[in-house]
């Protein structure tokens, strides 16, 4: 027994912002933000937009795509680092507003790595429970980039991807290889410092320690590329696969540069790498389905075709794994 992705779908808010105005903003020349990350422009939620509300549209698409009875899905697992309240979960709230009368709902945390958690968790349930799973991955984070900080401002995006999953006679259908990893020694080169545990609410005296803080960004490069890539490596070898034997690869959409150190590491040819970074930007866990989404009709995917994806963020947390739909 093993899983198959039955549909796709996606989300990303209405309002586009484009390099120009946050080159603006700090001071920096035209072309600055393109030359250093691929982007183009980036989308951000409306006022009155949740992540809830995001996360929805994407599951919305993703069910009617293919009229999915909803009553079949057993579990909804919303990924997210920007949920609409820090208690009760969004994961309940989303599934209620879906129609899923008969699924459990869980949110996981696991910053740009989330997707790939959430689709793990999503493989085994379908194949030993025998019910459809639909993962969600969605993000609002203009509301925790710092618009003075340049390290994040200039890359984060908010998004939402939908991924339905269910089981599959085929055995080899689904996650056929895995590799995940952490590095907790570096677990503060990116973080938003004030709002846990560590750092109440309660005792911060200026606001910024609530945003987004980026560390060392060269640090985060190097680490980032280095666990995607050889987690991929691993991945492969675990999957008794190749490169050669994979359809596309969708990197965690970072940046440009990382997504191009990767490939290259990799050795993957241009053809075989789907990316939405220049128009959509990172939106950390969410830019995984938010690219399968986008890109599905031009994939053309057939039974069969292998999967590569990769993702690395905050934590460091992150992996690869293999997909074969």
């Amino acid at each position: 027994m093993g899983s198959t992705i039955l549909s796709t779908g996606h989300y990303a808010p209405l309002r586009r912002v484009g390099n120009a105005e946050i080159e603006a903003r700090l001071g920096l020349e035209d072309g600055w933000i393109l030359k250093r990350t691929g982007i183009v422009e980036r989308r951000y939620a409306a006022a009155d937009e949740a992540l809830s509300d995001m996360a929805v549209k994407a599951g919305e698409m993703a069910l009617e795509r293919i009229g999915f009875d909803r009553s079949r899905i057993g579990l909804l697992v919303l990924a997210t680092s920007t949920p609409d309240h820090l208690l009760p979960p969004s994961a309940p709230l989303v599934a209620y507003r879906l129609g899923l009368s008969r699924a459990g709902g869980i949110d996981m945390a696991g910053a740009c790595g989330g997707f790939l958690h959430a689709l793990a968790y999503a493989d085994g349930f379908a194949r030993l429970h025998r019910k459809p799973v639909l993962v969600i991955a969605a993000n609002i984070l203009s509301r925790r980039t710092n618009p003075q900080e340049r390290a994040s401002v200039i890359l984060f995006a908010d998004a939402a991807g939908a991924v339905l999953i269910a089981p599959d006679e085929r055995p080899n259908a689904g996650i056929r290889g895995i590799e995940l990893a952490t590095d907790g020694a570096s677990y503060d080169l990116i973080q938003i410092p004030a709002g846990g545990s560590r750092r109440p609410f309660s005792t911060v005296a200026d606001p910024s320690e609530t945003l987004m803080q980026i560390r060392d960004g060269r640090a985060v490069f190097v680490k980032a590329v280095e666990m995607m890539a050889a987690t991929s490596e691993r991945a492969l070898a675990n999957a008794g696969l190749s490169l050669g034997d994979i359809r596309y690869c969708i990197p965690h959409q970072a940046n440009a540069r990382i997504i191009g150190a990767v490939q290259k590491k990799l050795g993957l040819a241009d053809e075989r790498l789907l990316s939405s970074v220049a128009e959509y930007g990172n939106s950390s866990a969410a830019t995984i389905p938010l690219t399968l989404s986008l890109r599905a009709a031009e994939a053309d995917l057939r039974a069969g075709d292998k999967l590569l994806f990769a993702a690395a963020g905050a934590g460091l947390t992150g992996g690869a794994l293999v997909y074969e739909v």
